[in-house]
């Protein structure tokens, strides 16, 4: 069995990165027939038995980080030819082969992806730490998540950077300069979101640090500053509450 590994930061959020990936599919001349496929988080295609490959596997994994979603690709195949010959071809063609047609595609996946993410609706949000406590904020007006608790911030507005959003929207909702921090994760939301497309909106959630003022609930019920043994009694927003893990270890950590 012959391997290569690829790996590519799309500046999409989970969603559509994994969602332009599955719309141009693999680079191959013959098809791949789906074998897993868990959105937005992994697939795994394969050739069935024929062709110029005994066998065929492509995996891929999306994971977010700061920057947006990394892809890490691994494409492993096996030919028909005994083992010897197939070494031979592998080291002469085959490698030289997959690796450009990957990179090619890569190319054009990464480009893709960057543009289609400019439709899409991003919501940011902010754990904000004050020595061994963390920022929570209680949803004001009605509706079915009013009263329940969440990381403030909010949508990111056209054409504007994710950290620019997530500081103006700290400032507009409780009065305060911050600085963002460590990214801490990234949660897929369901439906639309103000109009967005369906089921692309992810919340990205950094670590945040006060510069200057003190937080007014200008827009939430209530706010607080919660220890890490205190966050899991909460009622938390179904989309907030998945980040919990990552901000209690930034907690313990200081």
């Amino acid at each position: 069995m012959y391997r290569l590994r690829f790996t590519t930061i799309v500046a999409a959020p989970l969603t559509v990165a994994f969602d332009v990936a599955r719309a141009l599919g693999r680079p191959w001349p013959v098809p791949l027939a789906e074998v897993e496929s868990v959105r937005p988080v992994r697939d795994v295609y394969a050739l069935a038995p024929g062709g110029p490959w005994r066998s065929l596997v492509h995996t891929r994994r999306f994971t977010a980080t700061g920057a947006g979603t990394r892809v890490d690709e691994v494409v492993e195949w096996e030919t028909v030819l005994p083992a010897p010959l197939g070494a031979l071809a592998d080291r002469a063609v085959l490698r030289r082969r997959v690796a450009r047609s990957m990179r090619r595609h890569l190319d054009g996946y990464a480009a893709a992806a960057a543009r289609q993410a400019l439709d899409v609706v991003q919501v940011v949000g902010a754990a904000i730490v004050r020595g061994d406590r963390v920022l929570v904020a209680q949803r004001g007006g009605t509706g079915p998540l009013a009263g329940r608790w969440e990381f403030p911030g909010g949508k990111v507005e056209p054409g504007e950077e994710e950290l620019a959003g997530l500081a103006r929207e700290c400032a507009e909702e409780m009065g305060v300069v911050v600085l963002p921090g460590e990214f801490l994760g990234e949660v897929p939301l369901d439906g639309a979101v103000a109009g967005g497309v369906p089921d692309t909106t992810t919340l990205r959630v950094w670590s945040a640090c006060l510069v200057e003022g003190e937080p007014v609930a200008r827009e939430h019920r209530e706010l607080r500053w919660a220890r890490a043994g205190e966050l899991e009694a909460l009622d938390w927003i179904p989309a907030d509450r998945p980040l919990l893990p990552a901000v209690r270890a930034l907690l313990t950590r200081r």
